[in-house]
């Protein structure tokens, strides 16, 4: 059972301040323990105040919510952003926000944004200390108290969440245990893997397609940030040379 979590709102708009507070309001385990209007009023709050999730809007006067996110320490509170603009999805997932809700939002939407909080604050509770050793071939990740080895070849990508990371094996089937994005990217075999997002890494041969600005795994879309676009577009352009 996840314990309380304390969170608050942070919007220009009082309409969305309020859509917020009724979506919150639906869950027992989330408090509301504050409203602002601005980032600046957030920051402000947050010098002697501790929270542990922040919703908050993007396109504000001021100071912006990706500078504000920006600012807030990640090992004790998490960034939920929500937002009426799409085409910020790809900057909020760079500073690793822990999801990206588009407005107008819908119970269901918030939903699966409150079992996302619950997951992460249940594995952060956890006092075990789950790892990953790489060795060739295969991986020993240690998670729910077990040892489970995974080979390279089962892997399709990598996510971060937080200061964790999933690594699924499957559509519908991962792994999750305490690692950073940075150790999984400089252990993994790079003949096999290739970071395409600050959030992704991905198994190269388990690429199905390639589009402008995200690559298909299986049935999951994975955007490519644009740090690792030319590095993603050199493997392929080297692959074709590869295949003559």
């Amino acid at each position: 059972m996840t314990n309380q979590i304390n969170c608050i709102c942070v919007d220009d708009e009082p309409l969305a301040l309020e859509v917020m507070e009724n979506l919150i309001g639906r869950y027992p385990n989330l408090k509301l323990t504050r409203k602002c209007a601005n980032a600046l009023e957030a920051m402000e709050w947050l010098k002697n105040n501790h929270v542990d999730v922040v919703f908050t809007d993007i396109n504000m006067p001021g100071v912006t919510g990706i500078d504000f996110a920006k600012a807030i320490d990640a090992s004790k509170t998490v960034v939920v952003f929500s937002t009426a603009h799409q085409e910020y999805a790809a900057e909020a997932f760079e500073i690793e926000a822990l999801d990206f809700l588009l407005k107008p939002i819908s119970p269901e939407r918030f939903g699966k944004t409150i079992k996302r909080i619950e997951e992460y604050f249940e594995l952060r509770n956890n006092k075990s200390k789950d790892n990953v050793e790489l060795e060739e071939g295969h991986m020993f990740v240690k998670s729910d108290s077990k040892l489970l080895k995974i080979a390279y070849s089962e892997i399709q990508y990598v996510e971060a969440f937080a200061d964790y990371v999933k690594i699924w094996i499957g559509d519908d089937k991962r792994i999750v245990t305490l690692q950073t994005m940075k150790n999984m990217e400089a252990g993994l075999p790079k003949e096999k893997f290739i970071r395409v997002h600050r959030s992704f890494i991905v198994a190269i041969d388990k690429i199905g397609s390639l589009q402008s600005n995200s690559v298909q795994i299986g049935n999951k879309e994975i955007p490519v940030g644009k740090n690792y676009k030319d590095g993603l577009m050199q493997l392929i352009s080297n692959m074709n040379l590869m295949r003559r």
